[in-house]
């Protein structure tokens, strides 16, 4: 899909540099992975505009500058408030980016409010399971440097169960992606705990040496 071409500038020179200061597991890589995702998920829907789809992939974790609990609440009044965004859409176009980026939070209950947020929150779920169990084990590291090596397997094991196992909050909203079948790979490997063991002692040693 063809994004405005200023948008894309101001995105790469005013945004992605934000991203700079969060934890490992929502650096720039991550945003820009949601945004190759976001982008693929439109090509099935041609009713949606790419530079909303691209913009609100941009946003969706920017408000992680004010810590995780209220991130997507956060993203969204960024979102809003920016005025690069004010100057290239209208009133009801930011509405709805605004939502997309607030309803891309995976513990949401409720479905995203439009397609554009199905589209990022699908993105934001891209399940590969080495990905998942590193990001985890990430965001561990990163966020409780007070643990030992079994306090960060434990922390591992209870946010997988919580997020992906079977009976995880973890919702999939676009039928048919690629993300059920990852999700059911992913499954198997958390019910497997020699091998979740054996990945995340992999990973482990990778970062603490």
């Amino acid at each position: 899909m063809k994004v405005n071409d200023d948008i894309i500038e101001y995105v790469e020179g005013c945004v992605m540099l934000r991203y700079a200061g969060f934890d490992k597991a929502h650096r720039e890589d991550h945003a820009r992975m949601v945004i190759e995702q976001s982008l693929k998920l439109a090509e099935n829907y041609p009713e949606v505009n790419p530079d909303m789809v691209y913009v609100i992939a941009a946003f969706h974790d920017l408000g992680l500058v004010n810590g995780r609990e209220n991130h997507h609440h956060d993203s969204k009044k960024i979102l809003e408030s920016d005025n690069f965004i004010k100057a290239h859409f209208t009133t009801e176009e930011i509405k709805t980016m605004g939502e997309a980026v607030e309803d891309h939070r995976a513990s949401n209950a409720q479905p995203p409010r439009s397609i554009y947020g199905m589209i990022v929150a699908e993105a934001d779920r891209f399940i590969v399971p080495e990905t998942i169990i590193r990001r985890t084990v990430q965001y561990g590291l990163s966020n409780y440097p007070e643990l030992d090596r079994e306090g960060h397997y434990k922390r591992t094991i209870a946010h997988l169960t919580d997020k992906y196992g079977y009976d995880g909050y973890l919702k999939i909203w676009i039928p048919g992606s690629d993300n059920a079948r990852k999700l059911d790979e992913l499954r198997k490997i958390i019910s497997d705990t020699s091998l979740l063991r054996e990945m995340f002692d992999r990973i482990y040693e990778e970062y603490i040496e």
